[in-house]
């Protein structure tokens, strides 16, 4: 016998973890782990940082060494 929430067997015990879960294909799964996109941002990402520490270091006469032992 079967309800919609559980299952009850031969022996008229209610089983309530009998319904597995669905499964499913996570659709988002292109954007995560050591994938192109990920690289690409990454790779981005190290380039903003490195113009930015060359500004820093033009603007200010010191490079990040310096600027943090001023603080």
């Amino acid at each position: 016998m079967r309800t919609n929430t559980a299952i009850i067997d031969d022996q008229g015990k209610l089983n309530n973890f009998a319904l597995e879960p669905r499964v499913y294909i996570d659709e988002q799964g292109d954007r995560t782990g050591f994938t192109t996109y990920a690289e690409l941002l990454n790779g981005r990402l190290a380039m903003i940082g490195f113009v930015s520490l060359i500004a820093l270091e033009v603007l200010t006469g010191h490079g990040i060494i310096g600027v943090l032992a001023n603080l």
